[in-house]
């Protein structure tokens, strides 16, 4: 059966999640509904991360198996057809070997988060964004994301819900860069890992939100991140601004 890999940009806002649930809407029943009208039968995609329910895709990652031997161009229309009108659209696809899996075959994953500062409440960002009330001091932020960088055990960052097997993991980057707008201030938070631990990224920032509010120290994280203990951890920002924005392969099946 031929194989295709899809990038696939999606609003996570009206899904319970990436994965498929009997009675609630999911980016994956999506996808694989609008397969079953190309080529009829139940088809089971896999991705490369599983995000929560009002988490947005720009980059996500999955593969399929079809009958067909399909263009990779007329397979993304097609399914981008039927998609219609979820808020969920096949970006690029092409056809790749048996052997390439979108979660196993990933060396790293990237994630955005996008934090707007400004009083007034959002209208054409809300949903995008987690908005706080105030501007944030990066550098202290840069100084406690310093402190996370690496490899460590992070229990403390970790949903008690989480399922992976160890809390050791390496944290290759964990940017703060300010971006200007009209409407407020973004503070985009770039973070990236071969994998990451259930609600992690949204441990760190809201932390490294505490952090630029001037609630906490910088040092604070370092004690935080030692405790191993999720009781030491700052809040868990919302889901709504977070964004899995790349997948990182050896090959890249979509590289030109």
């Amino acid at each position: 059966m031929p194989r295709f890999a899809l990038k696939i940009e999606y609003d996570g806002a009206p899904f319970a999640g990436w994965q498929r649930q009997p009675d609630r809407p999911s980016v994956q029943g999506a996808i694989e509904a609008a397969l079953a009208k190309i080529e009829p039968g139940v088809h089971s995609i896999a991705a490369a991360g599983r995000t929560d329910a009002g988490v947005h895709g720009w980059g996500q990652v999955a593969h399929c198996d079809l009958q067909k031997d399909w263009d990779p161009f007329r397979l993304s229309e097609a399914i981008n057809f039927h998609l219609k009108p979820e808020p969920v659209a096949i970006v690029d696809c092409a056809a790749v070997d048996d052997d390439f899996h979108a979660r196993f075959s990933a060396t790293a994953r990237h994630y955005i988060f996008r934090v707007m500062a400004r009083r007034a409440p959002l209208t054409f960002g809300q949903g995008q964004f987690w908005r706080v009330n105030q501007e944030l001091d990066l550098e202290a932020m840069h100084a406690a994301a310093a402190l996370l960088l690496g490899t460590h055990d992070f229990t403390t960052f970790r949903s008690t819900m989480c399922q992976a097997k160890s809390p050791v993991k390496t944290l290759d980057r964990l940017d703060v860069t300010p971006i200007i707008h009209p409407e407020g201030i973004e503070y985009r938070f770039d973070v990236r890992a071969r994998s990451f631990l259930h609600n992690q990224v949204r441990s760190f920032v809201g932390t490294l939100e505490r952090v630029g509010a001037g609630k906490w120290a910088p040092e604070r994280v370092a004690t935080a991140l030692a405790a191993k203990d999720r009781a030491a951890c700052g809040p868990v920002c919302p889901p709504d601004g977070l964004y899995l924005a790349n997948v990182v392969y050896s090959d890249d099946p979509f590289a030109i």
